[in-house]
Protein backbone atom coordinates (compact mmCIF):
# COMPACT_ATOMS: atom_id res chain seq x y z
CA UNK A 1 0.00 0.00 0.00
CA UNK A 2 1.13 3.54 -0.75
CA UNK A 3 -0.16 7.07 -0.30
CA UNK A 4 0.06 9.70 -3.03
CA UNK A 5 -1.01 13.32 -3.26
CA UNK A 6 -3.72 13.71 -5.91
CA UNK A 7 -6.09 16.63 -6.53
CA UNK A 8 -5.04 18.20 -3.25
CA UNK A 9 -5.75 15.16 -1.04
CA UNK A 10 -3.82 12.09 0.07
CA UNK A 11 -5.09 8.90 -1.52
CA UNK A 12 -4.24 5.48 -0.17
CA UNK A 13 -3.89 2.86 -2.90
CA UNK A 14 -2.31 -0.41 -3.86
CA UNK A 15 -1.44 -2.03 -7.16
CA UNK A 16 -1.45 -5.59 -8.47
CA UNK A 17 0.14 -6.99 -11.59
CA UNK A 18 2.58 -5.93 -14.28
CA UNK A 19 3.10 -2.18 -14.64
CA UNK A 20 3.24 -2.59 -18.43
CA UNK A 21 -0.29 -4.06 -18.69
CA UNK A 22 -3.45 -2.04 -19.31
CA UNK A 23 -4.81 -0.63 -16.05
CA UNK A 24 -8.13 -1.30 -14.37
CA UNK A 25 -8.93 1.18 -11.60
CA UNK A 26 -11.46 -0.02 -9.01
CA UNK A 27 -13.57 2.62 -7.23
CA UNK A 28 -15.27 1.77 -3.94
CA UNK A 29 -18.78 2.63 -2.81
CA UNK A 30 -20.38 4.79 -0.15
CA UNK A 31 -18.65 4.62 3.21
CA UNK A 32 -16.55 1.61 2.24
CA UNK A 33 -12.86 1.12 1.66
CA UNK A 34 -10.73 -0.25 -1.14
CA UNK A 35 -10.45 -3.61 0.63
CA UNK A 36 -14.05 -4.32 -0.40
CA UNK A 37 -12.39 -5.08 -3.74
CA UNK A 38 -10.84 -8.22 -2.29
CA UNK A 39 -7.38 -9.48 -3.14
CA UNK A 40 -8.77 -12.65 -4.83
CA UNK A 41 -11.00 -10.47 -7.04
CA UNK A 42 -8.04 -8.30 -8.01
CA UNK A 43 -5.88 -11.33 -8.74
CA UNK A 44 -8.46 -12.77 -11.13
CA UNK A 45 -8.21 -9.59 -13.20
CA UNK A 46 -4.42 -9.68 -13.03
CA UNK A 47 -4.47 -13.26 -14.34
CA UNK A 48 -6.43 -11.95 -17.33
CA UNK A 49 -3.63 -9.58 -18.25
CA UNK A 50 -4.43 -6.34 -16.43
CA UNK A 51 -2.70 -4.20 -13.87
CA UNK A 52 -5.23 -3.51 -11.11
CA UNK A 53 -5.28 -0.45 -8.88
CA UNK A 54 -7.67 -0.02 -5.98
CA UNK A 55 -7.79 3.01 -3.71
CA UNK A 56 -9.61 4.60 -0.80
CA UNK A 57 -11.87 7.45 -1.85
CA UNK A 58 -11.44 10.71 0.01
CA UNK A 59 -13.14 10.47 3.41
CA UNK A 60 -12.61 6.70 3.51
CA UNK A 61 -9.94 4.31 4.69
CA UNK A 62 -6.44 5.74 4.90
CA UNK A 63 -7.07 8.64 2.50
CA UNK A 64 -7.69 12.26 3.58
CA UNK A 65 -10.75 12.71 5.80
CA UNK A 66 -12.92 15.79 6.14
CA UNK A 67 -13.90 15.29 9.78
CA UNK A 68 -13.01 18.94 10.47
CA UNK A 69 -16.08 19.98 8.48
CA UNK A 70 -19.14 20.82 10.55
CA UNK A 71 -21.61 18.02 11.20
CA UNK A 72 -24.00 17.42 8.34
CA UNK A 73 -27.64 18.38 8.86
CA UNK A 74 -29.77 16.30 6.47
CA UNK A 75 -32.81 18.56 6.93
CA UNK A 76 -30.69 21.57 6.01
CA UNK A 77 -29.28 19.70 3.01
CA UNK A 78 -32.76 18.79 1.78
CA UNK A 79 -34.03 22.34 2.25
CA UNK A 80 -31.11 23.77 0.27
CA UNK A 81 -31.65 21.32 -2.57
CA UNK A 82 -35.39 21.99 -2.68
CA UNK A 83 -34.77 25.74 -2.90
CA UNK A 84 -32.10 25.39 -5.58
CA UNK A 85 -29.34 26.70 -3.31
CA UNK A 86 -25.83 25.30 -3.05
CA UNK A 87 -25.61 23.42 0.27
CA UNK A 88 -22.55 23.76 2.47
CA UNK A 89 -20.73 20.51 1.78
CA UNK A 90 -16.97 19.86 1.66
CA UNK A 91 -16.83 18.15 -1.76
CA UNK A 92 -18.83 16.68 -4.63
CA UNK A 93 -18.70 13.54 -6.77
CA UNK A 94 -16.93 15.65 -9.40
CA UNK A 95 -14.15 16.24 -6.88
CA UNK A 96 -13.99 12.51 -6.20
CA UNK A 97 -13.82 11.81 -9.92
CA UNK A 98 -10.95 14.29 -10.22
CA UNK A 99 -9.25 12.38 -7.38
CA UNK A 100 -9.21 9.21 -9.47
CA UNK A 101 -7.77 11.07 -12.44
CA UNK A 102 -5.22 12.70 -10.15
CA UNK A 103 -4.17 9.30 -8.88
CA UNK A 104 -3.55 8.16 -12.46
CA UNK A 105 -1.49 11.32 -13.00
CA UNK A 106 0.56 10.64 -9.87
CA UNK A 107 1.23 7.09 -11.11
CA UNK A 108 2.09 8.31 -14.64
CA UNK A 109 -0.81 6.36 -16.15
CA UNK A 110 -2.35 7.90 -19.25
CA UNK A 111 -5.56 5.88 -19.50
CA UNK A 112 -7.39 3.17 -17.61
CA UNK A 113 -10.49 1.01 -17.59
CA UNK A 114 -12.79 2.41 -14.87
CA UNK A 115 -14.82 0.03 -12.70
CA UNK A 116 -17.00 1.43 -9.93
CA UNK A 117 -19.55 -0.02 -7.56
CA UNK A 118 -22.50 1.91 -6.09
CA UNK A 119 -21.23 5.46 -5.42
CA UNK A 120 -18.03 4.37 -7.16
CA UNK A 121 -20.08 3.69 -10.26
CA UNK A 122 -21.29 7.29 -10.19
CA UNK A 123 -17.72 8.54 -9.81
CA UNK A 124 -16.63 6.36 -12.74
CA UNK A 125 -19.54 7.63 -14.86
CA UNK A 126 -18.45 11.22 -14.25
CA UNK A 127 -14.83 10.38 -15.06
CA UNK A 128 -15.86 8.81 -18.36
CA UNK A 129 -17.90 11.88 -19.32
CA UNK A 130 -15.55 14.60 -18.08
CA UNK A 131 -12.21 12.97 -18.94
CA UNK A 132 -12.98 10.89 -22.05
CA UNK A 133 -9.34 10.87 -23.11
CA UNK A 134 -8.39 9.08 -19.87
CA UNK A 135 -11.07 6.36 -19.80
CA UNK A 136 -10.70 3.25 -21.97
CA UNK A 137 -13.93 1.58 -20.84
CA UNK A 138 -16.51 1.87 -18.08
CA UNK A 139 -18.11 -0.79 -15.92
CA UNK A 140 -20.78 0.65 -13.63
CA UNK A 141 -21.97 -1.80 -10.98
CA UNK A 142 -24.99 -1.60 -8.65
CA UNK A 143 -25.24 2.13 -9.34
CA UNK A 144 -27.64 4.68 -10.82
CA UNK A 145 -27.99 7.52 -13.30
CA UNK A 146 -29.23 10.15 -10.85
CA UNK A 147 -32.59 10.28 -12.64
CA UNK A 148 -34.92 11.81 -10.00
CA UNK A 149 -37.90 9.85 -11.34
CA UNK A 150 -36.38 6.48 -10.45
CA UNK A 151 -37.82 4.42 -7.58
CA UNK A 152 -36.25 5.12 -4.21
CA UNK A 153 -34.46 2.66 -1.96
CA UNK A 154 -36.55 0.52 0.36
CA UNK A 155 -37.41 2.75 3.38
CA UNK A 156 -36.02 0.31 5.93
CA UNK A 157 -32.72 0.14 4.02
CA UNK A 158 -32.35 3.93 4.08
CA UNK A 159 -33.20 3.99 7.78
CA UNK A 160 -30.60 1.33 8.54
CA UNK A 161 -27.96 3.13 6.47
CA UNK A 162 -28.43 6.55 8.05
CA UNK A 163 -29.09 5.77 11.72
CA UNK A 164 -26.09 6.20 14.07
CA UNK A 165 -24.25 2.99 14.86
CA UNK A 166 -22.61 2.11 18.18
CA UNK A 167 -18.97 3.11 18.55
CA UNK A 168 -16.89 -0.02 17.80
CA UNK A 169 -14.31 0.94 20.44
CA UNK A 170 -17.00 1.21 23.14
CA UNK A 171 -19.45 -1.47 22.01
CA UNK A 172 -17.84 -3.76 19.43
CA UNK A 173 -20.61 -6.36 19.68
CA UNK A 174 -23.32 -3.75 19.09
CA UNK A 175 -21.37 -2.21 16.21
CA UNK A 176 -20.90 -5.59 14.54
CA UNK A 177 -24.54 -6.55 15.03
CA UNK A 178 -25.64 -3.28 13.41
CA UNK A 179 -23.19 -3.62 10.51
CA UNK A 180 -23.96 -7.27 9.86
CA UNK A 181 -27.71 -6.63 9.96
CA UNK A 182 -27.33 -4.00 7.23
CA UNK A 183 -24.99 -6.16 5.15
CA UNK A 184 -27.44 -9.06 5.30
CA UNK A 185 -30.38 -6.81 4.38
CA UNK A 186 -28.75 -5.56 1.17
CA UNK A 187 -27.29 -8.94 0.17
CA UNK A 188 -28.90 -10.97 -2.58
CA UNK A 189 -30.94 -14.12 -2.07
CA UNK A 190 -29.00 -16.28 -4.49
CA UNK A 191 -25.96 -16.94 -2.31
CA UNK A 192 -25.42 -17.77 1.37
CA UNK A 193 -24.72 -14.80 3.61
CA UNK A 194 -21.24 -15.50 4.99
CA UNK A 195 -21.35 -13.68 8.31
CA UNK A 196 -17.81 -14.59 9.37
CA UNK A 197 -16.29 -13.15 6.19
CA UNK A 198 -18.34 -9.97 6.53
CA UNK A 199 -17.37 -9.66 10.19
CA UNK A 200 -13.68 -9.94 9.38
CA UNK A 201 -13.97 -7.32 6.62
CA UNK A 202 -15.88 -4.89 8.84
CA UNK A 203 -13.28 -5.22 11.61
CA UNK A 204 -10.45 -4.73 9.13
CA UNK A 205 -12.06 -1.49 7.95
CA UNK A 206 -12.37 -0.26 11.54
CA UNK A 207 -8.73 -1.15 12.13
CA UNK A 208 -7.70 0.93 9.12
CA UNK A 209 -9.81 3.94 10.16
CA UNK A 210 -13.05 4.85 11.88
CA UNK A 211 -14.87 8.06 10.97
CA UNK A 212 -18.64 7.87 11.55
CA UNK A 213 -19.27 11.25 9.89
CA UNK A 214 -17.79 10.33 6.53
CA UNK A 215 -20.86 8.44 5.28
CA UNK A 216 -23.03 11.53 5.71
CA UNK A 217 -20.56 13.69 3.83
CA UNK A 218 -20.45 11.20 0.96
CA UNK A 219 -24.26 10.96 0.93
CA UNK A 220 -24.31 14.75 0.55
CA UNK A 221 -21.92 14.52 -2.39
CA UNK A 222 -24.30 12.04 -4.04
CA UNK A 223 -27.33 14.20 -3.27
CA UNK A 224 -25.96 17.26 -5.07
CA UNK A 225 -24.63 15.37 -8.10
CA UNK A 226 -27.93 15.64 -9.94
CA UNK A 227 -29.13 13.83 -13.04
CA UNK A 228 -26.17 12.38 -14.91
CA UNK A 229 -28.12 11.25 -17.99
CA UNK A 230 -27.02 14.23 -20.14
CA UNK A 231 -23.41 13.35 -19.34
CA UNK A 232 -23.97 9.66 -19.94
CA UNK A 233 -25.41 10.38 -23.39
CA UNK A 234 -21.99 11.71 -24.44
CA UNK A 235 -20.04 8.51 -23.69
CA UNK A 236 -18.30 6.85 -26.61
CA UNK A 237 -16.28 4.16 -24.82
CA UNK A 238 -17.43 0.56 -24.28
CA UNK A 239 -19.76 0.46 -21.28
CA UNK A 240 -21.11 -2.40 -19.17
CA UNK A 241 -23.80 -1.83 -16.55
CA UNK A 242 -24.01 -4.65 -13.99
CA UNK A 243 -26.94 -4.79 -11.59
CA UNK A 244 -28.31 -7.32 -9.14
CA UNK A 245 -31.94 -8.33 -9.57
CA UNK A 246 -32.27 -8.41 -5.76
CA UNK A 247 -30.69 -5.00 -5.06
CA UNK A 248 -32.86 -3.15 -2.46
CA UNK A 249 -30.64 -0.06 -2.26
CA UNK A 250 -30.55 0.78 -5.97
CA UNK A 251 -33.39 -1.25 -7.43
CA UNK A 252 -32.85 -2.86 -10.87
CA UNK A 253 -34.62 0.04 -12.60
CA UNK A 254 -31.60 2.17 -11.65
CA UNK A 255 -29.27 -0.07 -13.63
CA UNK A 256 -31.69 -0.28 -16.52
CA UNK A 257 -31.99 3.50 -16.64
CA UNK A 258 -28.21 3.93 -16.58
CA UNK A 259 -27.74 1.54 -19.50
CA UNK A 260 -30.54 3.14 -21.52
CA UNK A 261 -28.90 6.56 -21.11
CA UNK A 262 -25.58 5.41 -22.61
CA UNK A 263 -25.29 4.77 -26.35
CA UNK A 264 -24.34 1.14 -27.00
CA UNK A 265 -24.12 0.15 -23.33
CA UNK A 266 -24.51 -3.50 -22.38
CA UNK A 267 -26.82 -4.28 -19.47
CA UNK A 268 -26.10 -7.35 -17.37
CA UNK A 269 -28.78 -8.16 -14.80
CA UNK A 270 -27.57 -10.81 -12.35
CA UNK A 271 -30.09 -13.13 -10.70
CA UNK A 272 -29.61 -13.61 -6.96
CA UNK A 273 -27.27 -10.61 -6.64
CA UNK A 274 -28.10 -7.79 -4.25
CA UNK A 275 -26.08 -4.72 -3.37
CA UNK A 276 -22.98 -6.76 -2.73
CA UNK A 277 -20.39 -8.87 -4.53
CA UNK A 278 -20.24 -12.45 -3.22
CA UNK A 279 -17.20 -14.48 -4.22
CA UNK A 280 -19.42 -16.90 -6.15
CA UNK A 281 -19.96 -14.11 -8.69
CA UNK A 282 -16.32 -13.12 -9.14
CA UNK A 283 -15.98 -15.06 -12.38
CA UNK A 284 -19.12 -13.75 -14.06
CA UNK A 285 -18.32 -10.17 -13.00
CA UNK A 286 -14.68 -10.33 -14.11
CA UNK A 287 -15.80 -11.97 -17.37
CA UNK A 288 -17.95 -8.91 -17.99
CA UNK A 289 -15.22 -6.44 -17.07
CA UNK A 290 -12.71 -8.17 -19.34
CA UNK A 291 -15.19 -8.45 -22.21
CA UNK A 292 -15.91 -4.73 -21.98
CA UNK A 293 -12.23 -3.81 -21.76
CA UNK A 294 -11.41 -5.94 -24.83
CA UNK A 295 -14.09 -4.09 -26.81
CA UNK A 296 -11.97 -0.96 -26.73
Amino acid sequence: MGILKANGVDLSYDSFGNENDEVIILIAGLGTQMIRWTVPFCRILVARGFRVIRFDNRDAGCSTHFSHHRALDFNELEAALMSGKRPDIPYTLDDMSADAIGLLDALSIDRAHFVGRSMGGMIAQIAASEYPERVLSLTSMMSSSGNPALPQSAPDVMAMMTKPAPNPFEDEAGFLANSLSFAKRIAGTGYPFEADAHRALILEEVKRTYDPGSVGRQIAAIAVSGDRRPRLATLKVPVLVIHGVDDPLFVPACGEDTASAIPGAELMLVDGMGHDLPHQLYKVITDGIERTARRN
